[in-house]
């Protein structure tokens, strides 16, 4: 009996933990920016005035004025004035730069290396990896050999990696999207591979990238 039980409640909570903490984030996240904007709005507009959830559109209606106004030359020149500011500051730039490289990748406009998947030969070991560039003009001019692409190779349970130059010859490409592999990788397997996806990412990855 003490085994049937114990072993319920694990499969419970392994059940329940991924949703309670993925609605915890989200929560946290919302209630950061409510108790943030919510507070200024507070300060400008009289308190019989405020209705909670205030905040968070405020920064619905920030943030979408931001998109839009980012199409705009002037404010285009304007941003990256700030931000070529911001890269000559001790300290700041190497954060902000990290910061700025991460959200750059979901941008619409940006062009998604990254989701390449690969597999990476070495020896008798393959390892999974992510192109992050295979344009030999944008690789340091030391590093630019026409047989080679930059791969990213994530560590299982941790937060890093390796950024490694791989000759083509020894990378294949794995019919698995970015959010599974990394899932895969991430957890050492333990998520395992699912196949759901694979079919409509596989012909892009195979053109993008082929083994010499």
């Amino acid at each position: 009996m003490l085994k049937f039980l114990s072993r319920n409640i694990l499969t419970g909570l392994l059940t329940l933990l991924p949703v309670m903490l993925t609605l915890y984030l989200f929560y946290w996240l919302l209630m950061s920016i409510e108790l943030a904007l919510g507070g200024l709005i507070r300060f400008l507009l009289p308190d019989a005035l405020y209705m909670p959830g205030m905040g968070l559109v405020a920064a619905l209606l920030m943030t979408l004025a931001v998109g839009i106004l980012m199409h705009a030359y002037v404010v285009q020149k304007l941003f990256a004035a700030a931000e070529d500011l911001l890269y000559r500051m001790p300290l700041i730039k190497s954060v902000y730069r990290a910061i700025r490289d991460f959200f750059d990748y979901f941008s619409p406009d940006a062009h998604k290396e990254f989701e390449q998947v690969v597999a990476v030969t070495f020896g008798d070991m393959q390892l999974i990896g992510f192109v992050t560039q295979a344009v030999t003009e944008k690789l340091p001019a030391s590093f630019r050999d026409e047989d080679c692409v930059l791969v990213y190779l994530p560590l299982s349970y941790m937060i890093g990696g390796y950024a490694v130059l791989i000759p083509r010859s020894r990378i294949r490409p794995v019919e698995m999207s970015m959010e599974e592999a990394m899932r895969f990788t991430l957890t050492a397997g333990v998520a395992g591979a699912t196949t759901a996806g694979r079919t409509a990412g596989a012909a892009r990855r195979r053109g993008s990238v082929q083994p010499g």
